[in-house]
């Protein structure tokens, strides 16, 4: 398990499960979640889309949530699309979203960051597990979605590139507070992550914060 390491307030708690917890779709490894949790996590229907629901709504298909209520716990799954953290400075509003290249081209982080509606240079950000940039191969039309973010883009093959989420993401969120994480690669360390595109498989990870 990941205990993220950021300038979140003391109120504020997070964690990332890793392969060795186990396979959150499997329904032991979420009983053996909710123990570490303070109440059972606001679960959502991820569509790779930038739907931010807020904790009491009933309509959860939606990639980000965010909380102002102590023990309400935002959480996101994932297995190479990158799970992103966020808390404001006075530890009154947590976030956690979904971030893979359709989100994250579509605008879900910066539509988190709105839906906490905290001022964004007051908000630390922290990006978790992802496929890394040295092995994250695309093809013609997700290198299109990154035109306007050229950094992030190296080219691989005849048309194909690798993408780095990781930059992708700072460049959105450069107006906040701080960014930290970024340094897996879920592809890359098979022994503690898993990967759709290494594995072909279903199996996840999560990633969750809440506050005291």
């Amino acid at each position: 398990m990941i205990q993220p390491d950021w300038p979140a307030p003391g109120r504020v708690r997070a964690l990332v499960t890793t392969r060795d917890f186990g396979d959150l779709a499997d329904e032991a490894v979420k009983r053996k979640l909710r123990a570490l949790l303070p109440g059972e996590p606001l679960w959502l229907q991820q569509v790779h889309g930038t739907r931010v629901v807020r904790a009491g709504e009933h309509d959860l298909r939606a990639d980000a949530s965010t909380a102002r209520d102590p023990a309400t716990v935002c959480i996101v799954k994932a297995a190479d699309c990158m799970p992103v953290l966020f808390a404001d400075v006075d530890g009154t509003t947590v976030a956690a979203a979904h971030a893979g290249w359709r989100g994250l081209s579509g605008g879900v982080l910066e539509a988190t960051v709105d839906a906490m509606g905290i001022p964004p240079q007051r908000i630390a950000a922290w990006l978790g597990p992802a496929i890394g940039p040295r092995v994250y191969e695309v093809g013609e039309d997700v290198r299109a979605a990154f035109s306007s973010y050229p950094g992030a883009l190296v080219p691989a093959r005849p048309g194909h590139w690798l993408l780095d989420l990781y930059a992708v993401a700072r460049e959105k969120l450069r107006g906040l507070q701080s960014v930290s994480g970024g340094g897996f690669c879920t592809y890359s360390d098979a022994a503690r992550f898993f990967s759709y595109r290494r594995d072909r498989s279903a199996a996840r990870m999560a990633a969750a914060v809440w506050l005291t």
